[in-house]
Order: structure tokens, then C-alpha cells, then sequence
């Protein structure tokens, strides 16, 4: 060996060159033999110490030799086998090239590639396969055609792998052939067919062997052969176990079909699913599938056709049977978290279904360990999850069998209460297990059953007992042998469709005493108050009774006591189902049952059992409904004592129940016992004792008879005087009758009125209880007699009623729940005029009434109520008005504390939300509304009045509005005084503003609101400055309304105008004397005599010489300025002209204008002439010239200035008659002359003239004197005039007489 040795790289020269060159394919192979040997026996390392392994590699590249490349291949197929695992290393390496070899063009070489992968592939190490597997299925994703053909052929020679690689690598290999079938090239898929067929190959199990071509086909087409497949699958028996390979083609195939749409494949797919667990030589050769089949499972389990979920759910069972629970550690908590799923009923059933699989294959240990959770979730929150646990119970019988008999008595609570579930989905899921325990366990469990059962059909809830009487059918049906399917037509139940023999069996399972017991249940709930336990139980009582009459004989004695039990429950439903079928008896078997029946039922009045006496009450009220009149006539003697007694029991559920048994007895005795029973309950009220329980046995015979009862009441109880429990008796007579009093309010209404003021409190307190009461229970319908009692009793003469009326109507509107928006608007029109009461307990009841029908009013509502508030203030003022005569008018109603607060809603929703028109009647129905509120009331709502009035004025709304809210305004500053300080700059800049408006009224309102608001003010100078810097901007129109203000400013606030303010406003109203439009000079003239009276000396002098000179100017309007100005002087301060230095100056200025060419300045003169008079003659100075002049100015040209001289004569005559007196003589014809005066103006004021110079109206001496005097008048006319009333009705009276 060791010569050799030294020969070695010669040796492996000379047969890798043979190997390579040779023209024979022997000598070749020869070749590679021998150089296999060599590298075995010189160990592996020689591969690379001799260039072994790169000469192969560039053998494999030599394109240019096909021999250089088949030698190669020949060379590496030999090294595989001889070295084995040893040369596995440089497999990795040659493998790339080993895949080129695969597409050569020669075929020879493509057969070497082919040996040769297969021997690589024999020899391959579980690491091997993992190394050379993702080179492979990478190649399937290049996009050249041959390396994906190479890779094919490549995995397909991993068939001959060893077994366990083989099972490795198989799960990974398929797949990816299976996709390679249908690549767009054929001979890509021409290898994917050959590798297919290689793996079928390696197949050892006989049956899949032979099935291999079938399932190549599903593999190739599955559209059209997986159907075929799986059919064929389930057909082949098996005797021997499955491997690894024939799994690697199965389960593509099944996957296949779980996944399919049709029913039948998914079914099939789903059974082979749970047989190849079962099947398979090493279960753990399943668990690369698992993965791929589970999800698949699980969506087929939650398939909505039952059929296929439950042979998913076996399919669970036997994979968890036959693998172990360990490999499926999460199957379990995804069916307990599907049972929990709000999704729908089909998946929580398909998990209920797989679940109940899976427990019984885990075992007995397990299912103790997880029930108590389950049971727990039966009363889950969730309706969901009550459901699915619930349909749990459905299928555990099935699976588990006899394992779950040892646990009924846990799991029948949980049922039970399923059955009343307000979920229609849980009932049903109880109902259903419940009819499943039954089919299963009716024999075995019968004793755990049937008292469960039993106990359901007396539930209270209707529900569990529908459910009950179902489910004991099923007991019944199961017992007699019977289906309980039979179609049962015909009202009669005299025959059912039941026979002796199941008659019998049910007696021999059950025992006659139960049986008993149990038709008495079934009978009694057929009288049910719910429809569908009444239909079940009828539908029992027909299947399993043959005869009915008879059979009711034989269980008589059971029957009676059961519904005298049930009579006696504490339930109310259990108490009339008892008595429906007590009355049902006695319609069946009538005269031969009543003579027993009835002496029984009167006997129970005398239990001292409370609920027994009210069962009783039930019983007599079916028995006497069933049975015919004539049957009960000869029974009265005893009928009518008994519910009279039970009308006057000391418990009232009892007294309740009598009632319905009299009204039961009236249908049949009519007036007898009415006649019998009513006068007997009225003498029991006169009682102390028994007075407070006939009075409730008169509300239970009225609750269900009011009509017959109510005339022989109320006569009675309404007799005056009122007493404390005629009241109390009125009020809770009159919650039973309800709207039946509606006929009897004008006969009770009143009394009780006038009772609410009686003088024993206890008399008061319950007569108000039963009034309120009676004006709560009226409906729709009796409110239309409520309403005009009530308005009866407002306008009644009594105060008592006029108070207790209106309490009433506020009661009404806060607390009942009709609609009464209707009858809102006359009653507070009613209310408002009743603020003005002379009676104060009345008007702060209607104060409080008002409030509370405008706070049932909608808020949207509220504006268009504005007018009849309007009309109604109106109206309560002007009845206050000639109550009071002259004083200023306050409605006493609105002079309480809060008084306005009902209001302001109406005024304010109007202002804020009403349209340009409901804003102007709220804002003057605000104003209207506080001119007859007291200061002291409105001082506490100023502020929320006056902030949204401020905020709409200053919006764009129409004139009207804006006129409306100013005149309000106007109003509230007059009232609400220092109040409205903090709106004082707000207010000041808002009438400014409003000055310079477009319309006249705005500005005049908006002018005299100023003027009244700066009487709060404390600084007036700014606000005087900023009128006059107005006056020299702006239009005439402007000019007058800022005149207007800077009047009124100065008239409230005068004093506080500086000299230097004062001085500037003089001076630029002086210029205005001198303007065109007549408006402006009379506003400027108003302005100056209003400031004049704040003048010192001096600046009154300069005024006059300034007016003096003005009067005497060619241009007329300036001399009629200087006239109007000294006519307003003489208004506000005359002392100051008459005083005055000048004083000759400005009579003569008077003289001269009355001979004016313009009557606007005549007239003018004559106004100040009779101011000039009134003073001299109030203050004792020369009047006779000033006398003369208005002479004069009688006799002018126009009749204007002659009627202003007659009216000044007048008012001077007003003010000292006597001193007027001495100028008689010269007045006297004066006046006559214009009493025959061609103008009716003229004559008018000489009359009323007249009438005050000579004093008419004093006596027939007066009248002598006169007609001296008036030599032009006869002494028929004199009398007339003497006729006249002293007071003028002249509507244009001078300011003099209104100073006057």
C-alpha cells in the first residue's frame, strides 16, 4: 500500500483522464469505479489533495465535451454511493451543476444526471436534506423553464431518499409539484408529472399503490378528479397502514376537498381527514400536515349545513384520538372562544358539536375537570355565550353516552333557567338539549327527570313552563311508546289520539299516584295565561288521554287539590291558571261539580291563610263565569254573602280579587247585586272599624263596574258638609273610576273646591289629595268638561272658589301627561286677568297657576301666545284702572316677588326667535307688561329684560321693531332706575346710535330714551359734547331727533352741564334758530328754553339781546327761531324774562311780530304772549297791555293765531279768574266776536274760552253777567254755552292748559 502511495496521483490522473476521454461508455464507468476505490481507500482527503473534486467540477463545465461531462456525472454517481455520507459536503457544492446537467442537450448525459441525483439522493442525511431542499424549491421560481425542469427532476429524485428523510422532506416536495402541473411550459410540466410518479413509486402501502394513477390525476386536474378521488378513497378498504409517501399524495387531495364548495366533497374530505389518523405507520408522520388540514377542519366545523359539521366535529374527535391532546394544544381553547362568538348560531353550533367530540375523546377525568366552567357560562352575561354553551348540552349525550348520565343532576338547573332566557336563541338551545336529555336518558334518569320537569310546569316565568309541558310530552310520548307527531284537529278533546295500551304503559313506568299528579299539571296548564303553553299542554293532554271525561273522573280528587293549591300560590299567573281551569271544569262537567265546588270555595273565605282567601275569590270568579245563568240563580244565597265578606277582608289582594268576582256576579245578577252588596259596603263606611277596608271594597267593585256603581256612590259621599273621609273616600274612588268620572266633575269638582278652604286642616288636606287626584285620572276626553268647570270656578263670585279653581289648573298643566298645549291660551288669558283680584290669597294662586301652564307650554310655542298676553294684561289693567280711578295703575299680580318670571319666556323666546312682526309685539308687549309692574318686582329681572332687548336693537331689524324695543326701553329706565347702572354705557351709545336711524319714530323714541337715561348718569358732559359735535354733521331730520335728546338731557340732568358745555351749546343752537326746516328751528328753540333754566344772569341777558336782535331781521325764519325761543323761555323759566331789563324791549318785539307778514311768527308771539300773562297773573304783575295784544291777536287773519290767543286767554283764565276779571270789558267783546267766528276751530275754542272768562258753569248770575258782556250773543245762546262741560275736550290744548 504503501508503493501505491507514492503512485496515488499518477493512479487518479490516468482514470480521471479515461474517466473523461474514453470513446467506451465501459471504460468510462470502469473509470469511475476504480477512482470510487481509490478515494476509499486513500481516505477522503485525497478528494481534495489530488484535484479530485475540482477536476469533476470542470468536467461538469466543459461544454465543449459531452464525454468530459457524462464522466463526471459517471465519477460523482460513484463517489455517492462508495463514500456515502461522507461526500456529502461536496454534493452541496456540485449541485448547481449537477442541475445544469439535467437540460443538456445530450442524453446521455441527462442519464448520468439522473443516476446520479438518484444516488445522491440515497444518501442523503436528514442535514443533507435540509441543505439541499431550499436551493431546490427556489429553482421551481426562476423564470428559465430548464432550471425549473432541473429542480423538478432534482426533488422528484428525492423519492429516494432514506425513509425518515423521506417523511421529512415529502410535505414540502408535493405541494410544490403539484403547482409545477400546470406551469405554462409542457416539459416543465412533463417533469412535474415524472417526479409526481417517483414519489408514487416509493409507495409501500398496497391499497394507495394501486389507487396511485387516480390520485395523480386529482393532483393534475383537481377541478374534476378530487371528487372522484375522495369517492374512491372511502370505498377502499384498508388492511395496511399508511406511509409516509402516500400521505404526501393524500393530503394535497383532501385539502383539496375541505376546501371545495359542494357538501358531499367537503363531507368526504372531512371523514378521510379523521380515518388517516387512525391509518398512518407513525402518527407523528401526520404532524407536518396538521398545520395544512386543521384550519381547513375548522372552517368546515362552522359550516352551515349540519350534516357536514358534525362529521367535522368527528373528524376532530378521532385526530385527537388517535395523536394525542399534545399536539393540538390551542383546539380546545378556540372551540371554548368560538362557543363564546357573537357571530352567529352556526358557528357557536359547529364548536358545541366539534367540543362535545373532543371531550369524549380526552376522556371522563378531563370533562369533570371543564364542566363546572361550562355550567357556569350557561348564566353568562352574554346571550352569546349562553347560547353556546347551552348547545353544548345538546350533543354531549350523543358523544359522550353514559359519561354524562352520572352529571344530569348538575347540569338540569342550567337548563332550567336556559328555558326562561329572554334570548329567544338560549331558550331554544335548552329547549333542544332538554329534549336530547330526554330522548337519551327517559328511561334510565326517569326519577332525576320527571321532578324537574314537574317543578317547570308550575314556573312562574311562561317560558320554563311551555318548555316543561314540551319536554314532559316527550317523557310521556317516550314512555307510552308513542311518537307524539299526531296532527289533532277539532275543538273537542273528548277522544284523543292516545290508546288504552299506552294509557296502561304510562300507569306501569309511572305508577298511578304520579300519573295523577301529572295529568292534574298538564290539565291545569290548559288554562294558561300564555297562548303557546295553553296550544303545548292541550296538545300532550290529546296524545296521551284517550277519554277525557273519564279521565278527569279518576283524577278528580288530585285535580282539586292542585288547583286549591294553585289557587293558594304565592303566584299571581300560577293563582289564575288555577282558577281558568277551575272554570273550565265547570263548563265540562257543570251541575254535577257546582253543589261540591261551591260550599268548598265559600268555606275557604275562613282560612287564615291570606293567599288561600284570595284563591278562593279567583275560584268564585271562573266558577261563575263558566256556569250558566239559570245554574247560578239557585246558588245566590250562598254567592252574594261570600264575595260581600271577601269585599270587606282586612287584606287588600283579597278585596282586589272580590272585586273581579262581583263584577263576574253583575254579569249574572244584574241590579240584585248591586242592590245587595253596594248599600252594605256604604253602612260599613260609617264605621270606624271597618270604614277604611268597605272603602277599598268599593274601589274594587268600582274599578271594574264604574258605570253601574258610581250613581249610588256619589249622592252620598258629595252631601254637604264635606267631611274629612268623604273627601279622602271622593280622591280614592276616583283613581279606580278614572276617566268614568268625567259625567260626575261638575257635581264633585265644586264641592271639593269649596272644601280645599273649609276650616278643619283635615278637611282642607284630604279635599285637596281628592281634587288633585280627580284632575290627573280625566283623559282626552273628559278634559274637555274639566277645563270649563274650572273656568266656572275662576270666574266664580266666591274667592274661595276663584282660588281653588286656580291651584287646580296649575296642579293640571304641572302634572298631567295629556296634551293640554290646546287649552293653554284660556287659561292664561284667564290667569292674567285674574292678577288683578281684589282677593291676594286668589292672586298669588293664579300668579302660581300662570306659571305653571306657560311651563308646560313648548318652548317653541311660547311667541305665539304673545297677543292674548297682550290682550289679557290689557284687559286686567284696565279693570284695575276703574277699580283704582286716577291712581297709577299696578296689577296686584305683578307686584309679588318673581311676578315676572312666567312672562319673560314669552317676551324673550319672541325677541330671540320670532320674526321681524313677533318682535315688535314682544318688545311693546314687554313694555305694556312693566308699565303695570311694581319697581320693587322689576329691579329683579332687569338685567335678563334689558341685555337681550340691547343686543336686538343694535341687529338690522325692521323700524318697527327697533321703535318697539325703544319704547319698552323707555319704560324700563323709568322704572327700573339705578338697576340698569351696569348698561349705562351700553344704553348711552345704543341711542346715539338710534339717533341717526333712517326712521323719524326710531329716532324720537330714541331721543326721549337718552333724555330719560341720562338722569342715571353721572357725567353728562361727554355725552352733551357728543350731541353737539352731532348737530354740526348730519341732515336736518338728524338734526331735529339730536336736538330732541340734547332737550331731554338737559331737562334730567341739567345741573350737572358744565358753564363751558353749556356756553358752546347755546352758542350752536343759536345758529340753529336761523335754519330752513321749521323742525329744527322748533327743536332748537325747545333745546335753548330747556337750557335757559341753568343759565346764570349774564348768559341770560346776552340770550336775550341776541333774540332781540334776531326778531327784528329781514328773513322770517330767523325772526320765528328768536319768537319760538322766547316763547320756550317763557315756558321753562318766565321769571327770568319778566325780571329782566329788557322785559319792555321783548313785549314791544311781541307787538311789532304780531303785525309779522307770517302767521308761523304771529303765532309765536301769541303763545308767548299768554305764557307771559299766566305768569304775570300767578305772580301779580301788569297784565293789561299783554291783555291788549292777545286782543289783537284774536282778530287776526289766521285762524291759527286767533285759536292760540282764545286758548291762552283761556288757561290764563284757569289760573286766577278774578284778577282776569278786571279786563272783562275788553275781553267781553273780544270773545263774542269770535264766537260768531267763521272758522269751527275758531268758535270751538272761544266757547271753551268763554266759559272759563265768565265762569258759566257757576249759576245763572255768571250767565247775566255774561250776556252784559257778549252783547252779540242772545241769552239762548249764553245758556248753551253755560252747558258746556269745565272741562275742554279740545284735543290740541295748548302746553299752558296741560301746565295749567
Amino acid at each position: 500500500m504503501v508503493s501505491k502511495q507514492e503512485e496515488a496521483q499518477s493512479l487518479v490522473s490516468r482514470l480521471l483522464d479515461r474517466m473523461m476521454k474514453c470513446e467506451k461508455y465501459g471504460e468510462r464507468r470502469g473509470a469511475a469505479f476504480g477512482l470510487a476505490g481509490v478515494v476509499k481507500g486513500f481516505r477522503i482527503t485525497s478528494l481534495k489533495k489530488y484535484g479530485i473534486a475540482a477536476t469533476l467540477q470542470q468536467g461538469l463545465e466543459d461544454r465543449a465535451s459531452a464525454k468530459s461531462r457524462e464522466g463526471a456525472l459517471l465519477g460523482f454517481e460513484c463517489l455517492c454511493e462508495k463514500l456515502g455520507r461522507l461526500f456529502e459536503p461536496y454534493v452541496i457544492k456540485m449541485l448547481p451543476l449537477l442541475l445544469v446537467s439535467f437540460s443538456d442537450q445530450v442524453l446521455a448525459v441527462r442519464e448520468a444526471a439522473e443516476c446520479a441525483a438518484r444516488a445522491m439522493m440515497s444518501q442523503l442525511t436528514g442535514h443533507g436534506v435540509k441543505l439541499v431542499l431550499p436551493s431546490l424549491l427556489k429553482g421551481l421560481e426562476d423564470k428559465a423553464w430548464r432550471t425549473k425542469q432541473s429542480s423538478v427532476q432534482l426533488l422528484g429524485a428525492m423519492a429516494y431518499c432514506a425513509p425518515q428523510q423521506l417523511s421529512q422532506c415529502l410535505p414540502k416536495i408535493v405541494p410544490k409539484l403539484t403547482e409545477v402541473l400546470t406551469d405554462t411550459h409542457p416539459k416543465v410540466q412533463a417533469a412535474g408529472q415524472t417526479a409526481l410518479q417517483q414519489v408514487g413509486s416509493v409507495i409501500k402501502n398496497p391499497e394507495i399503490n394501486a389507487l396511485v394513477p387516480i390520485l395523480l390525476s386529482a393532483l393534475t386536474d383537481p377541478n374534476d378528479h378530487t371528487k372522484h378521488s375522495l369517492d374512491i378513497l372511502l370505498q377502499t378498504t384498508f388492511i395496511n397502514s399508511i406511509d409516509a409517501p402516500s400521505l404526501a399524495l393524500l393530503v394535497p387531495i383532501v385539502h383539496r376537498g375541505l376546501r371545495e364548495r359542494g357538501v358531499d366533497t367537503k363531507k368526504k374530505a372531512a371523514q378521510i381527514v379523521g380515518n388517516m389518523s387512525s391509518l398512518v405507520t407513525e402518527p407523528m408522520d401526520m404532524i407536518p400536515y396538521i398545520g395544512l388540514l386543521l384550519p381547513e377542519v375548522k372552517k368546515v366545523l362552522v359550516d352551515p349545513i349540519p350534516e357536514v359539521r358534525g362529521v367535522a366535529a368527528r373528524a376532530l374527535g378521532s385526530l385527537i384520538v388517535g395523536m394525542g391532546e399534545q399536539i393540538f394544544p390551542d383546539l380546545v381553547p378556540w372551540l371554548l372562544e368560538t362557543l363564546k362568538s357573537d357571530n352567529s348560531n352556526v358557528e357557536r353550533s359547529g364548536a358545541a358539536q366539534g367540543l362535545s367530540e373532543v371531550l369524549a375523546a380526552l376522556g371522563k377525568d378531563y370533562f369533570d375537570q371543564i364542566l363546572p366552567d361550562i355550567i357556569r357560562n350557561c348564566s353568562h352575561q352574554k346571550a352569546s355565550v349562553r347560547d353556546g354553551h347551552l348547545t353544548l348540552f345538546r350533543y354531549l349525550p350523543r358523544s359522550m353516552g353514559a359519561i354524562f348520565q352520572n352529571h344530569l343532576q348538575a347540569v338540569l338547573p342550567a337548563i332550567l333557567d336556559g328555558l326562561a332566557d329572554e334570548n329567544e336563541s338560549v331558550r331554544d338551545a335548552a329547549l333542544s338539549a332538554g329534549h336530547i336529555f330526554v330522548e337519551y336518558y327517559a328511561t334510565t334518569s326517569l326519577p332525576l327527570l320527571l321532578p324537574a320537569i314537574e317543578d317547570g310546569i308550575f314556573s312562574d316565568n311562561w317560558r320554563i313552563r311551555q318548555s316543561s309541558v314540551e319536554l314532559l310530552g316527550d317523557l310521556l310520548f317516550k314512555v307510552a311508546g308513542t311518537s307524539g307527531k299526531a296532527i289533532l284537529e277539532g275543538g273537542s278533546d273528548d277522544e284523543g289520539a292516545s290508546t288504552e295500551a299506552q294509557g296502561r304503559a304510562i300507569v306501569e313506568v309511572l305508577g298511578r299516584a304520579k300519573r295523577n299528579e301529572v295529568l292534574a299539571a298538564v290539565y291545569m296548564v290548559r288554562s294558561d295565561v300564555s297562548l303557546t303553553v295553553r296550544q303545548a299542554a292541550v296538545h300532550v293532554w290529546k296524545t296521551i288521554v284517550a277519554n277525557t271525561p273519564r279521565t278527569l273522573k279518576e283524577i278528580m280528587p288530585v285535580l282539586m287539590d292542585t288547583l286549591i293549591s294553585s289557587l293558594a300560590s304565592s303566584s299571581s299567573e300560577r293563582r289564575q291558571v288555577a282558577g281558568r281551569a277551575l272554570g273550565e271544569l265547570v263548563r265540562k262537567l257543570g251541575e254535577r261539580v257546582l253543589p261540591s265546588i261551591i260550599p268548598i270555595l265559600s268555606q275557604g273565605l275562613k282560612d287564615p291563610n291570606a293567599s288561600r282567601r284570595q284563591g278562593v275569590c279567583i275560584g268564585l270568579s271562573e266558577v261563575m263565569g263558566s256556569a250558566g245563568k239559570h245554574q247560578l240563580l239557585s246558588f245566590m244565597g250562598e254567592l252574594i254573602p261570600t264575595i260581600r265578606t271577601a269585599l270587606c277582608d282586612s287584606t287588600q289582594e283579597v278585596r282586589e280579587s272580590a272585586g273581579l268576582a262581583f263584577s263576574t256576579l253583575y254579569k249574572s245578577a244584574g241590579l240584585q247585586a248591586i242592590d245587595e252588596i253596594v248599600p252594605t259596603l256604604l253602612r260599613a263606611m260609617e264605621d270606624d272599624e271597618t270604614s277604611a277596608t268597605a272603602l277599598d271594597g268599593l274601589k274594587q267593585i268600582l274599578s271594574v263596574r264604574t258605570a253601574a256603581i258610581l250613581p249610588h256612590i256619589l249622592p252620598k259621599l258629595v252631601q254637604p258638609p264635606l267631611s274629612s273621609f268623604n273627601a279622602h273616600a271622593l280622591g280614592a274612588l276616583a283613581e279606580v273610576a278614572g276617566p268614568g268620572l268625567s259625567s260626575h266633575i261638575g257635581t264633585i269638582l265644586p264641592t271639593l273646591i269649596l272644601a280645599m278652604d273649609d276650616e278643619d286642616v283635615d278637611v282642607q288636606s284630604t279635599a285637596k289629595k281628592a281634587a288633585e287626584t280627580i284632575v290627573l285620572v280625566i283623559d282626552d276626553e273628559g278634559v274637555e268638561t274639566l277645563i270649563p268647570e274650572l273656568l266656572r270656578g275662576v270666574n266664580d263670585n266666591q274667592a274661595s272658589m276663584r282660588r281653588g279653581a286656580a291651584y287646580l289648573i296649575g296642579f293640571l298643566f304641572k302634572n298631567s301627561k295629556l296634551y293640554l298645549a290646546d287649552e293653554a291660551p284660556d287659561m292664561m288669558s284667564t290667569l292674567i286677568t285674574l292678577l288683578s283680584d281684589t282677593d291676594n290669597a286668589t292672586v298669588l294662586a293664579a300668579w302660581e297657576a300662570f306659571s305653571r301652564v306657560v311651563g308646560s307650554v313648548p318652548k317653541e310655542q311660547l311667541p305665539t301666545h304673545i297677543k292674548l298676553v297682550r290682550d289679557a294684561v290689557s284687559t286686567a289693567r284696565d279693570k284695575e284702572r276703574r277699580r283704582r280711578k286716577g291712581v297709577p295703575v299696578l296689577l296686584p299680580g305683578l307686584c309679588l316677588p318673581k311676578a315676572l318670571q312666567p312672562f319673560l319666556p314669552i317676551f324673550q323666546q319672541g325677541l330671540i326667535s320670532g320674526s321681524a312682526e313677533t318682535k315688535e309685539q314682544a318688545a311693546e308687549g314687554l313694555g305694556e307688561l312693566i308699565d303695570v309692574t311694581s319697581e320693587k318686582t322689576l329691579r329683579e329681572v332687569v338685567v335678563p329684560i334689558t341685555g337681550p332687548l340691547i343686543r336686538i336693537l343694535g341687529d338690522r331689524f325692521p323700524w318697527q321693531v327697533k321703535s318697539a324695543i325703544l319704547s319698552t326701553l323707555t319704560i324700563i329706565i323709568a322704572k327700573g332706575g339705578l338697576a340698569l347702572k351696569p348698561f349705562l354705557p351700553q344704553l348711552q351709545t345704543t341711542f346715539v346710535k338710534c339717533l341717526q336711524d333712517s326712521n323719524r319714530s326710531v329716532r324720537t323714541r330714541a331721543a326721549s330714551a337718552l333724555g330719560k337715561l341720562s338722569a342715571l348718569s353721572t357725567r353728562i358732559d361727554p355725552l352733551v359734547s357728543d350731541l353737539l359735535s352731532m348737530l354740526q354733521s348730519g341732515d336736518d331730520a338728524v338734526k331735529e331727533s339730536v336736538l330732541s335728546a340734547l332737550k331731554g338731557v338737559v331737562r334730567h340732568a341739567g345741573k350737572s352741564v358744565s358753564s363751558a358745555i353749556r356756553s358752546r351749546g347755546c352758542t350752536l343752537l343759536k345758529d340753529l334758530l336761523q335754519a330752513d326746516a321749521d323742525d329744527v328751528r322748533s327743536s332748537a328753540a325747545k333745546a335753548i328754553g330747556t337750557l335757559s333754566q341753568y343759565m346764570d344772569e349774564t348768559e341770560t341777558t346776552d340770550l336775550v339781546q341776541t333774540l332781540l336782535s334776531m326778531g327784528t331781521l329781514p328773513d322770517w325764519c330767523t325772526r320765528h327761531g328768536a319768537l319760538l325761543t322766547f316763547s320756550s323761555i317763557s315756558r321753562h323759566c318766565p321769571t327770568k324774562l319778566c325780571h329782566s331789563t329788557s322785559f319792555p324791549s321783548i313785549v314791544d318785539l311781541l307787538k311789532d311780530s304780531l303785525k309779522d307778514d307770517k302767521f308761523p311768527v304771529r303765532e309765536a308771539s301769541t303763545k308767548t304772549l299768554g305764557r307771559l300773562l299766566c305768569y304775570q297773573l300767578q305772580f301779580g304783575g301788569s297784565t293789561l297791555q299783554l291783555v291788549q295784544l292777545l286782543i289783537l291777536a284774536s282778530r287776526d287773519s289766521s285762524t291759527e293765531v286767533r285759536r292760540r290767543s282764545l286758548s291762552c286767554i283761556k288757561a290764563a283764565a284757569k289760573i286766577n279768574h278774578s284778577a282776569l276779571a278786571t279786563h272783562i270789558s275788553i275781553l267781553g267783546p273780544a270773545i263774542g266776536d269770535t264766537l260768531k267766528d267763521s272758522s269751527s276751530p275758531v268758535r270751538v275754542a272761544a266757547e271753551r274760552c268763554a266759559v272759563h272768562v265768565f265762569q258759566l258753569t257757576k249759576g245763572a248770575d255768571y250767565v247775566t253777567t255774561a250776556q252784559k258782556h257778549l252783547t252779540n250773543m242772545t241769552g239762548l245762546e249764553v245758556r248753551r254755552l253755560a252747558k258746556l262741560p269745565v272741562e275742554s275736550d279740545d284735543s290740541e290744548s295748548s302746553d299752558d292748559e296741560r301746565r295749567t
